[in-house]
């Protein structure tokens, strides 16, 4: 409640110098608020663009220490590794992705044996990198199945915490599945690694350019909307993050970001849990495409992590973590 009023009380004045209205800043960033995206490809020595995202790269591994160092330099406190599998390599049933030896396992040997527990890594628990259809949950009778996709994904989620991982990420939007992962990890002694539930993923359009980079865009058939959260929805949204919650969730992703702001402040003042919002990549790639043409200055960049932090989130998935530094200048 606002005490007092013109002209005694000239909101203005606290606004009149830097220093002032450094002293009355109400969210800051800093690097540690940040998770860093790397995407993966098969190879060697590439370091690969990708097209719909300015200044955005997909790595071999065997050049993941030009971007991981980046991060630790940076001071990012994790990154969070999607792979491009070859369409060669893909399935009906996405069993690459329990191959202990493909992307995303390699590098999380390869940054573990480098770095060990200088910077944490995050891994997807999902099917979309690795199926033919670019689902991410397999396909029975034309449809999504559900109990069957989970056992798959246990397995996932079990190989990465083997290879090193730290945080899992449940990004399927599977019923049930946060509570199965946590059973089976404290069942194979791996108590200590955390989970981190895409509780409120929604059926977006703004992951385009991230589909590109994976390579599951043009093979995606049909739509996400049997899995994936309705825009219209936020109710749902705190009964899907309370069920992952009580399953055993230890923090929960709020994706997209900046479109759903009040889910991420509904979820932090209702449960008072961590919560990370994903900037993703059609957020991305609109603001950098509208700073590369002129149409908006680069302060909109710090405008729009900004708003995460005010909206209640604890750490921001973001493509431009590794840029932080500049952006905070």
């Amino acid at each position: 409640m606002i005490t007092g009023k013109y002209p005694s009380l000239r909101l203005r004045r606290s606004r009149m110098q830097p220093w002032s209205r450094r002293l009355i800043e109400e969210n800051t960033l800093s690097p540690n608020d940040f998770i860093l995206p790397i995407f993966l490809i098969d190879g060697s020595n590439k370091k690969e663009s990708v097209s719909s995202m300015p200044g955005v790269y997909r790595y071999t591994i065997n050049r993941l220490g030009q971007i991981v160092d980046r991060a630790i330099k940076k001071g990012i406190p994790m990154v969070a590794l999607f792979p491009k599998t070859k369409n060669s390599l893909k399935n009906e049933i996405g069993s690459e992705s329990l191959n202990e030896n493909n992307l995303v396992c390699r590098a999380i040997v390869e940054i573990k044996k480098k770095y060990k527990n200088q910077i944490g890594i995050m891994c997807d628990v999902a099917l979309d990198p690795y199926t033919s259809h670019g689902h991410d949950g397999l396909i029975k009778s034309n449809r999504i199945v559900n109990d069957e996709t989970v056992e798959v994904l246990v397995n996932q989620a079990l190989l990465q915490a083997e290879m090193g991982c730290d945080i899992l990420a449940p990004s399927d939007m599977m019923d049930g599945r946060i509570g199965k992962i946590r059973k089976a990890l404290d069942k194979s002694n791996y108590q200590n690694v955390q989970i981190l539930s895409y509780a409120a993923k929604y059926a977006s359009s703004f992951y385009g350019p991230f589909r590109e980079a994976v390579g599951s865009k043009g093979s995606l058939k049909g739509e996400k909307k049997t899995y994936q959260m309705d825009f219209r929805n936020s109710d749902e949204a705190l009964r899907e993050v309370a069920l992952d919650i009580k399953e055993g969730a230890d923090m929960v992703m709020v994706k997209p970001g900046m479109p759903y702001l009040d889910i991420i402040k509904s979820v932090k003042e209702k449960f008072k849990i961590p919560v990370f919002a994903y900037q993703v990549s059609g957020e991305y790639s609109l603001i950098s495409n509208a700073i590369n043409k002129n149409l908006i200055n680069k302060d909109a960049i710090l405008e729009s992590l900004i708003a995460f932090k005010r909206a209640g989130a604890n750490a921001i998935v973001s493509y431009y973590a590794d840029r932080i530094d500049k952006i905070l200048k």
